[in-house]
C-alpha cells in the first residue's frame, strides 16, 4: 500500500521545531490513528491539489498521536477512541473531538484451505482471544460453519503492541459481549492480552496475519481488502451474520450523536449493523493558541477539517469507510465552530 505524505519521526520533530514563517502556514502536521490512514492519504492528497496546503500525517497509532498532541509536536491528532481521563488531564486544557469517519474493525484470518467466508459468533471471538479456543477445527467454530472443512491448524493470535484506538474499539466490543473478558481483561487503547503476538499498527497486525498460517487478528477493513486478507462475518445482536462493509458500518453509525461527538458504535442494536464498528476523531486544542500556532495556520486547519467532514466524505465509500451520517456532520460543524484563537471564533 502506497503511503502518501509520509514523514519520518526525525522529520516530524524537525518540522515541529521549525519557526512558523508565512510559508509554514501552508503546511500542517498530524499523527495518530493507523485506522484512518488509507482514507487520510486520499483526503490529504485531494485537498493539497485543491488548496496547496501540505498535510504530513504519520500513522503511529492513536496513543502516539495523543502523546504527540499533548507534547505540542503536531498540529492535530487522530484517534479511534476519545481521550480518557488521564490523557485529558495531561493535555491540561480543553480538547475538541471532531467525528471524522466511521469504519469496521474486522476479524482477519489466514486459512487458505477455507473456501467460504468464515462465520464467527461473539462467544467464539471472545474465547479465541482469551486463548480458550486454540485450534481451527474446534467443535464450536465447526458448528457455525456447517459444511466447511476446517483444518486442525493451531490458532495464532495477532494483536496490537502499541496504544491503539482500533484496540479500544475491539476490546470495548469484547468487554460488552463477554463477562469473562470484562472481568479478566477489560477495555482500552492497550490491555494485557491473555494470548498472542504483538505488532505495531494496523499495518503490522495485517502483515503478521498474512504471513502466519492459522493467524487471526483485528484490523480496519481497508487493510484487509488492500492486503487481500480474508475476514469473517460476525453475528450481531439480532443473530444475523453481518459482513463488514461501508454499508453495514453506516447502519451501526445511524444513531443519536451527543454534543461532544463522543459515542461508541460497538455491539449495535441495528439489525443490519456490523457489531465491531467505531467512529474515529480528529482531536485538537479548543483554544488553538495553546498549541503555539499562528492565527493563519489555525484557520487553515479549521478549513481543512470542515472540508473533511463535508466534501472529503466523498472518498469514504471507495476506501471501505462509512461516510459520516448527517447527525455526525451537524455535531461536527458545531464543534468546529466552538474552536477559538485568542478567545475569538476561527470559523
Amino acid at each position: 500500500m502506497k503511503k502518501l505524505f509520509y514523514v519520518s519521526t526525525l522529520l516530524l520533530f524537525a518540522f515541529a521545531n521549525t519557526a512558523r514563517s508565512q510559508s509554514d502556514d501552508k503546511s500542517l502536521i498530524g499523527a495518530g490513528s493507523s485506522f484512518d490512514y488509507p482514507l487520510f492519504s486520499k483526503m490529504f492528497s485531494e485537498y493539497n491539489k485543491k488548496t496547496g496546503l501540505q498535510i504530513n500525517y504519520q500513522s503511529i497509532g492513536s496513543g502516539g498521536g495523543i502523546k504527540n498532541l499533548t507534547e505540542k509536536i503536531i498540529n492535530f491528532g487522530a484517534s479511534d477512541a476519545p481521550l480518557n481521563d488521564d490523557q485529558a488531564q495531561k493535555l491540561g486544557v480543553p480538547a475538541l473531538h471532531i467525528p471524522i469517519t466511521a469504519g469496521a474493525v474486522v476479524i482477519s484470518y489466514n486459512l487458505p484451505e477455507l473456501k467460504a467466508p468464515l462465520k464467527l459468533t461473539a462467544p467464539i471471538i471472545a474465547d479465541i482471544f482469551l486463548g480458550k479456543i486454540t485450534s481451527w477445527n474446534d467443535a464450536r467454530i465447526q458448528a457455525v460453519n456447517k459444511g466447511a472443512k476446517l483444518p486442525s491448524t493451531p490458532i495464532v493470535i495477532a494483536h496490537r503492541a502499541d496504544g491503539s484506538g482500533t484496540t479500544n474499539i475491539f476490546t470495548t466490543y469484547l468487554d460488552q459481549i463477554s463477562e469473562e473478558w470484562h472481568t479478566k481483561v477489560g477495555r482500552g487503547n492497550a490491555v494485557n492480552w491473555p494470548a498472542g503476538l504483538g505488532a505495531k499498527g494496523n499495518e503490522g497486525v495485517a502483515g503478521l496475519v498474512k504471513q502466519t498460517p492459522g493467524g487471526i487478528g483485528y484490523i480496519e477493513l481497508a487493510y484487509a481488502i488492500q492486503n487481500n486478507i480474508a475476514y469473517a462475518s460476525v453475528e450481531n445482536k439480532s443473530h444475523k451474520f453481518i459482513t463488514p462493509s461501508s454499508k453495514s458500518t453506516s447502519a451501526a453509525a445511524n444513531i443519536k450523536i451527543p454534543e461532544d461527538g463522543k459515542v461508541s458504535l460497538t455491539n449495535t442494536d441495528a439489525a443490519d449493523g456490523y457489531p465491531i464498528s467505531g467512529f474515529s476523531w480528529v482531536i485538537i486544542y479548543k483554544e488553538q493558541k495553546n498549541n503555539n500556532l499562528s492565527a493563519e495556520k489555525s484557520r487553515n486547519m479549521m478549513k481543512l477539517l470542515w472540508w473533511m467532514i463535508h466534501d472529503g466524505q466523498q472518498y469514504s465509500d471507495a476506501l471501505y469507510y462509512a461516510p459520516l451520517p448527517k447527525a455526525a456532520v451537524t455535531v461536527g460543524e458545531r464543534i468546529l465552530k466552538s474552536a477559538t484563537y485568542d478567545g475569538k471564533g476561527i470559523l
